[in-house]
């Protein structure tokens, strides 16, 4: 790691920070504001794959992933009204979610670098976002894996709903996961715009 590493960094480390302060604010029904920074973290690797190669992707992902354990064990000790603001399920899915999509974006960006610009940050995107609200939503609020957490008592995320308020019926934390899934892909498209931008002028020679 040297220092030209050092914006993706600080980049990642406040999107972290960002998110985790901004998930615990309402937008509508189904998503928080949190929805709208935390995709960002996938357009910073990305960059950072692109520029300099996946290893220093990789670590900038870990120290993402660091810093999020510190947000959740904060959060931990914050009492809200119905506890505290981070539950077992949620720091667990949470950082499970972030790594193993984050390293997967990595890992198809790898593969895919090679072909359009467009390509890389595109598909590595799309299936690291997936499989991070697959993984979060599941493991923070899915009924079948209340053994993790007992005594946290998530069954209102598994109130029977119209999916997304209009849909066929399905538990509350289906639709708040389709909500995020579809601001993750929208994210994934405007992003590209700014990756493209933003890589070319670090790989712009100097006069």
């Amino acid at each position: 790691m040297n220092r030209s590493h050092l914006p993706g960094i600080l980049a990642m480390a406040a999107v972290v920070v960002a998110s985790n302060i901004l998930v615990q604010f309402l937008f509508g029904q189904w998503l928080t504001w949190g929805a709208f920074t935390y995709p960002i973290a996938f357009l910073i690797t990305d960059v950072m794959n692109r520029v300099y190669g996946a290893g220093p992707a990789r670590r900038v992902v870990f120290v993402g992933f660091v810093v999020g354990v510190v947000c959740s064990l904060i959060g931990t000790q914050i009492m809200g009204e119905f506890g505290p603001l981070v539950t077992l399920r949620i720091a667990l899915g949470s950082g499970l979610a972030f790594l193993t999509a984050q390293l997967l974006d990595v890992s198809i960006f790898a593969a895919l670098r090679s072909g359009k610009w467009w390509r890389a940050p595109l598909a590595s995107t799309l299936v690291g976002s997936s499989v991070d609200t697959v993984i979060f939503f599941t493991i923070a609020f899915s009924g079948a894996l209340t053994w993790i957490e007992p005594a946290n008592d998530v069954s209102w995320a598994g109130e029977m709903l119209p999916l997304l308020g209009a849909g066929p019926m399905a538990p509350l934390w289906v639709s708040l996961a389709l909500a995020d899934w579809l601001v993750k892909l929208s994210l994934a498209l405007l992003a590209l715009v700014p990756f493209r931008m933003i890589v070319t002028h670090l790989t712009a020679k100097p006069a």
